[in-house]
């Protein structure tokens, strides 16, 4: 088999004998849907923006921007897509309300225009679908720092964001244009119920092209089986770093198992010690599940890339990718966290649980075994008495690569440190703890004096290295006083505020 299908702008759509590596974004400009852009083509600009529309686990109907340019059109099978071109009035089925014109443009687009939001127009229509995002979520206008969010991942050149800001407010001042959104979820049930898609099997759909293999399984035993069966497959999730091999690295895939339509790995799950996050799960709701536990993360979750990355990029692949300058796996590190790893052989499934800081060995070296894949992380709730924070310091305040993320999880008992897990990243060649600092605090009163002095032995947990993001000097100076930071705000008397010590604070 090797045909797709989806909804693209409200009508059915099929592609066949694609690459297996073939982005939407390529897709839609080769058919004459042009008005998605290529900037980057890394997800990094917001030229490329679309919103992508899939069923969840309850048939109801989740709507979210993505990077066209780094979305494989495979990922896209039963689901829809929707791309500037929709926004013309006269084609939006679904809408309660019909255009007077050809012309009419959308609230959104006349707000842009009455707020001199665009000028050379490039990164236009990522803008406004972005926009578009909020619009479908919210019937009243929202604070500007949801706006701020939402075009997180745009970037414009030449207006600047104020009036594109203001557009944000304006867009609900005009006549609302409704969105059904029953309607399309009936069009992607009867997708689904398609010839096409129930005659394939129903453990996982095959695509194979000339150039490779696209396996999507439907549940973990058919994920197993599969990476079991093919080992050199690389394994898919949102593609936020996979698409980048493709595009920038320029390196052939021949085959990938996608993730994205297990509703097991996507699922979320708590219960009284433990939040158990499936590995598909995006870092959105991710992120999201685990604030309402540790709210103090909250500005790390904004700061994490941007939004259409977050709804792409799931947490079990930033784990699993491992990167030393990955902004979850210290906080995930000092509060403790564990991984499941999985795999099948001799026609069993075998499971094992590991701490996340055991699983990083060395510089992109993790502790797979053969043929295994990573299920899900579990992170331990918090207890009433610990103090836990994250922060990241880089050169631009969102969708940036950190210089340093440090983490911090602080038991006191009498004032005296109980426990102590300190993690951080861009400071070795994986993240990792800060072992002999912990050492000199644990048992000792926490105090100025005491700090530091465990300030004072940093380097002999780390030795940077000195790239185009930051001086070797730099990062270690960075981690000392994010320590210190971190007991400005925790110390027993006269414990500081955030917005005392963090020029964002009030931006959240």
């Amino acid at each position: 088999m090797n045909t797709i299908n989806f909804i693209l702008n409200g009508v059915p759509t099929s592609a066949s004998n694609l690459d297996s590596t073939k982005t939407l974004l390529t897709w839609l400009r080769s058919n004459q849907r042009v008005g998605t852009k290529e900037g980057c083509a890394e997800g990094d600009c917001g030229a490329c923006t679309v919103l992508l529309a899939e069923l969840d686990a309850t048939q109801d109907l989740t709507i979210k921007t993505v990077n066209a340019c780094i979305r494989f059109i495979h990922t896209l099978h039963g689901k829809a897509v929707f791309t500037i071109e929709y926004l013309r009035q006269n084609n939006i089925e679904g809408s309660s309300e019909s255009a007077s014109s050809k012309n009419t443009l959308h609230p959104v687009q006349q707000a842009m225009v009455d707020c001199h939001g665009s000028q050379c127009g490039f990164c236009t229509p990522g803008i406004v679908m972005s926009l578009w995002g909020v619009y479908l979520e919210n019937e009243q206008a929202v604070q500007p720092n949801r706006i701020a969010d939402a075009l997180s991942g745009n970037l414009c050149r030449c207006t600047g964001y104020k009036p594109i800001l203001d557009a944000g407010q304006k867009m609900y001042v005009y006549p609302r244009v409704k969105f059904d959104k029953q309607y399309f979820v009936d069009q992607l049930k009867s997708l689904h119920l398609s010839a096409d898609l129930n005659h394939r099997p129903l453990e996982y759909l095959s695509v194979e092209t000339e150039t490779g293999r696209f396996d999507t399984p439907k549940n973990v035993d058919a994920l197993l089986r599969l990476k079991a069966a093919y080992p050199e497959a690389t394994i898919l999730a949102g593609a936020t770093d996979v698409g980048l091999w493709s595009n920038k690295s320029l390196l052939e895939l021949p085959h990938l198992i996608y993730l994205g339509d297990m509703p097991e790995l996507k699922r979320i799950s708590q219960d009284r010690q433990t939040l158990t996050i499936g590995a598909a799960a995006s870092l959105n709701e991710a992120y999201g599940a685990i604030c309402k536990h540790y709210p103090t993360l909250y500005e790390i979750f904004k700061r994490f890339a941007s939004t259409p990355v977050r709804n792409s990029g799931t947490l079990g692949g930033n784990v699993a990718n491992g990167s030393p300058i990955g902004d979850s796996m210290p906080a995930l590190i000092a509060l403790g966290a564990t991984i499941t790893l999985a795999s099948h052989r001799d026609q069993t499934r075998h499971d094992r649980v590991i701490a996340l800081e055991d699983f990083y060995l060395g510089y992109q070296h993790k502790a797979w075994e053969p043929n295994e894949v990573l299920i899900c992380v579990h992170v331990p709730l918090p207890q009433n008495d610990i103090a836990f924070r994250s922060y990241k310091v880089s050169k631009r305040f969102d969708s940036d690569i950190s210089a340093v993320c440090g983490a911090y999880a602080l038991t006191l008992e009498s004032g005296v440190v109980k426990n102590i897990k300190i993690a951080y990243g861009g400071m070795a060649g994986t993240p990792k703890r800060a072992t002999m600092v912990e050492s000199l605090l644990r048992g000792a009163t926490w105090n100025a004096p005491t700090v530091k002095a465990a300030m004072s032995t940093m380097n002999q947990d780390y030795q940077p290295l000195t790239d185009m993001r930051a001086t070797a000097n730099y990062r270690l100076t960075v981690a000392k006083n994010l320590l210190w930071r971190f007991y400005l705000e925790t110390q027993p008397d006269q414990a500081l505020p955030p917005e005392k010590l963090s020029v964002f604070a009030h931006s959240f």
